[in-house]
């Protein structure tokens, strides 16, 4: 299959005060990498964000059935116009097309992605030419967010965790054994206080405070879901437009809360 020269480009019709298109890159022989991009109004973007789901990170974007929940489920994705209009440009990643049900921890943690990434990042660079890049990432999604920041060195400008995979499971390894200090660009952790999944205990993010910026959330309504899953404190649940404004203001070198109550 010959590689692509351009992105493909297909328009959503969402109705909403943002943009957003869906871009197809072309990155390994016969492979593509999709992205979301909500961008804020024209000549209003200040930075841009590299947004990656948790759980599988298949949004399906490719696919007519995948725009239906695209505004309920995950925290990043459900919260993406919550950045644009805050001024950053959003890039939701989906699965790359030779991953179809999902990625798992050892794809994520590997070089490959990071490259797929690294097209991800090139390509909006060029969209939006002399603004910085921030990868960010909730769940399982830290552990892309993590690893292409290690890998992808200063060709990004920070990297956000939130919610972080700090222990392993069934579905891998996680970030148990992952070195923060590999990531050379500035790294902040966000992270709810009553975080109920087990592999996103708040205790270490707590721990990691000593070295590196810590937004720790509380409160929020009760679970709507188990405790793994977007629709609790895990997922920031009713504390989304706080937690992304004070993520913004990090981005963007302003003062941003270490608390959010």
């Amino acid at each position: 299959m010959k590689r692509l020269l351009v992105a493909l480009v297909l328009l959503i019709p969402v109705g909403t005060p943002s943009a957003e298109d869906i871009v197809i890159l072309p990155t390994r022989d016969g492979v593509t990498q999709s992205y979301l991009l909500s961008a804020p109004e024209a000549g209003k973007a200040l930075a841009v964000a590299v947004l990656f789901p948790g759980g599988a990170g298949k949004v399906n974007l490719e696919r007519e059935s995948g725009r239906d929940v695209l505004d309920r489920g995950n925290f990043l994705v459900r919260s993406r116009r919550v950045f644009s209009g805050l001024g950053i440009a959003t890039a939701v990643v989906d699965a790359p097309s030779d991953y179809p049900r999902g990625m798992d921890d050892h794809f994520r943690l590997g070089g490959t992605h990071a490259r797929d990434i690294g097209r991800v990042v090139a390509d909006l660079r060029k969209r939006y030419a002399g603004l910085p890049v921030y990868l960010v990432g909730t769940s399982r999604g830290s552990i892309s967010a993590a690893a292409a920041g290690s890998r992808l060195g200063k060709a990004v400008d920070g990297v956000v965790l939130s919610a972080t995979l700090f222990r392993s499971g069934r579905s891998g390894p996680g970030l148990e054994d992952f070195d923060f200090a590999a990531v050379p660009s500035p790294l902040l952790f966000v992270h709810h206080t009553d975080d109920g999944c087990g592999v996103t205990p708040y205790t270490p993010a707590k721990a990691l405070a000593a070295r590196y910026p810590l937004i720790s959330v509380s409160g929020g309504p009760a679970p709507q879901s188990s405790p793994c899953q977007a629709m609790s404190q895990h997922g920031f649940l009713g504390k989304e437009t706080e937690t992304v404004r004070a993520i913004a203001q990090w981005m963007l070198k302003q003062p941003y809360p270490r608390e959010i109550q």
